[in-house]
């Protein structure tokens, strides 16, 4: 799988194989710093039920799904933006990242991406988002991206957890886009 070869791309129908695949592949990676999704979640006919519905709902624009699709079509990590608020401007980042690509600077580089579409694209002014205090790699994109620590949070299972926050107005985005506006 080419991690310089990827582009990301609004969740579509055909997406649903390659995204069940990379969801079986990494569940155990996963799991070993969020809530597992159980087993259910990973049987054929629930996931594309479930796909299906997804894609219904990012009809209405309250979520937004992103997937950052490698070269041979498989897929490298899924990049979310949910609670959409275009009144406030604001929504939530989340994001996962598939293990064989993890540690090659691919987490930050599309958030910084996804970032930057949410604002040109989507007209959004503020994304927040959350990570257990234990997952140091997505704390450190979070930081490198811009997003600030704003409070402590409990996260699903009693886990601890950081919430972020990124104005995406001003300057956001100049030092590593190549533009002035």
């Amino acid at each position: 799988m080419s991690v310089t070869e990827s582009v990301l791309e609004r969740l579509r129908p055909d997406h649903a194989p390659a995204l069940l695949a990379f969801e079986r592949e990494n569940r155990a990676y996963f799991a070993a710093s969020v809530p597992d999704r159980g087993d259910a979640f990973f049987e054929e006919a629930g996931f594309a039920a479930r796909h299906r519905a997804l894609l219904d709902e990012q009809e209405t624009g309250t979520i937004l799904f992103h997937v950052l699709v490698a070269g041979d079509g498989g897929i490298l990590g899924r990049f979310n933006l949910i609670d959409v608020d275009q009144e406030s401007g604001s929504a939530e980042l989340g994001y996962r990242v598939a293990e064989k690509a993890a540690g090659r600077g691919l987490a930050t580089a599309t958030v910084r991406e996804l970032c930057i579409r949410a604002r040109e694209e989507y007209g959004l002014s503020r994304l927040t988002a959350v990570t257990t205090l234990d997952n140091g790699p997505s704390r450190a994109v979070l930081a490198r991206v811009g997003f600030g620590a704003v409070g402590s949070v409990t996260l699903p299972g009693d886990q601890p957890g950081t919430a972020y926050e990124l104005d995406l107005g001003g300057s956001f985005g100049r030092e590593w886009s190549g533009t002035d506006s």
